[in-house]
């Protein structure tokens, strides 16, 4: 009999098997009845058979093998969709999730093998099965995994956007403490460094929620207005240096620097970049910024230990960090800063790029002075 054919002959049995194993691995405080079990293993089970029966060419069977078949919208994929969302949903780990696709390759398996099948058609019968359990198994791992990212980012957004008003609550306070004639020298310093402290977990909060907009597919948000690349490239070094005052940084303008960009931002982009350069740096940091034909070239360039050469291709992704800081100053940070520098020139139509050598380092931004949806 093919395995196909005994799959569906033997379909109660199987699932009898299965919702066992399922239930036993699965949470005491679990709502995933024993129907929805069973259902689940139906599902599965059904699409596989299909599968099977489904003629396959060797080209076919590779770009299976490899992963390149996937149709996200086909029914055999919608159904490891569905028991994913049912997993997770009720409680099931991933590991859960893949012990019970373990489990059903081995009930189906063993079950088969008492049918005795033997010779070239059975091994090939076998082969067949391993590829759907195969695909079925990625796609539903996959699509957990997927939705169990998109929540843990739901949960951060939300959390970051919630804090910014009890810390804006902090900084108005200050403020309106510091105008208090009366307190004293002590009380001053202490007004002070709060609000040093609550501005920086602002910067901080702000970061996070740029990084779970990109998480989430959402663009940065950017405001274009007239701006002068070297007036903001001025106001950074002059920020940085008063956080790290053993920084030297020197500032070297050319070209027209006129253009329309989100201020805000683009000086957002200078600090980190500053600050990047200060605290992983050793000697002097240079800024160069060149405006011509249409394009503005900014270059922070900095001496020190070359990034390691394995570090550079995820640089700019978030929650990465190629060396400890060498510098003191305030906080690390959580590992965003050159990921959020990438998504404010992405955000300007730009490109960002850094090269490193025993000579030193170069972060390069290269942008147009109008992008177009500036206009």
């Amino acid at each position: 009999m093919k395995l196909a054919d005994f799959i569906e002959a033997d379909l109660d049995g199987l699932i009898d098997a299965w919702a066992e194993y399922a239930e036993a691995i699965s949470q005491e405080d679990t709502l995933l009845s024993e129907s929805q079990l069973r259902n689940s293993a139906a599902e599965i089970l059904t699409a596989i058979a299909a599968d099977m029966r489904t003629a396959q060419n060797a080209a076919q069977q590779e770009a299976k093998s490899r992963g390149d078949d996937r149709a996200p919208q086909s029914e055999f994929n919608r159904v490891a969709h569905r028991h994913a969302e049912d997993r997770l949903a009720h409680g099931f780990g991933i590991n859960d999730v893949v012990a019970e696709f373990r489990a059903l390759r081995a009930t189906v398996l063993r079950h088969w093998h008492t049918t005795s099948p033997e010779g070239a058609g059975a091994f090939q019968e076998m082969i067949r099965f391993n590829e759907a359990i195969d695909q079925v198994l990625a796609e539903s791992v996959w699509h957990y995994a997927t939705r169990t990212e998109r929540s843990r980012d739901l949960f951060t957004g939300v959390l970051a956007h919630d804090l910014r008003s009890p810390l804006a609550a902090i900084l108005n306070a200050g403020e309106v403490l510091l105008r208090d004639n009366g307190l004293s020298s002590s009380s001053v310093r202490a007004v002070a460094f709060v609000q040093r402290s609550a501005t920086r977990m602002k910067q901080m909060i702000d970061d996070l929620l740029i990084f779970t907009r990109g998480r989430l597919g959402d663009t940065l948000p950017v405001s274009f207005a007239s701006q002068d690349i070297g007036r903001i490239c001025s106001d950074a070094a002059d920020e940085v240096r008063a956080s790290y005052p053993d920084a030297t940084i020197d500032v070297h303008l050319a070209g027209d620097l006129r253009g329309r960009w989100d201020g805000t931002r683009i000086g957002q982009l200078m600090v980190n970049l500053l600050t990047n350069a200060a605290r992983y740096g050793s000697g002097g940091i240079v800024v160069e910024a060149d405006g011509r034909e249409g394009h503005v070239t900014i270059v922070v360039s900095n001496e020190g230990n070359p990034i390691p050469e394995k570090a550079l291709p995820t640089l700019f992704d978030p929650l990465t960090r190629a060396n400890s800081p060498q510098r003191s100053g305030s906080a690390a940070g959580i590992g965003l800063g050159l990921y959020i520098c990438r998504c404010i020139v992405r955000a300007h139509e730009g490109t960002i790029a850094v090269a490193s050598s025993e000579r030193g380092t170069r972060f390069t931004v290269h942008m147009p002075c109008l992008p177009s949806l500036s206009d």
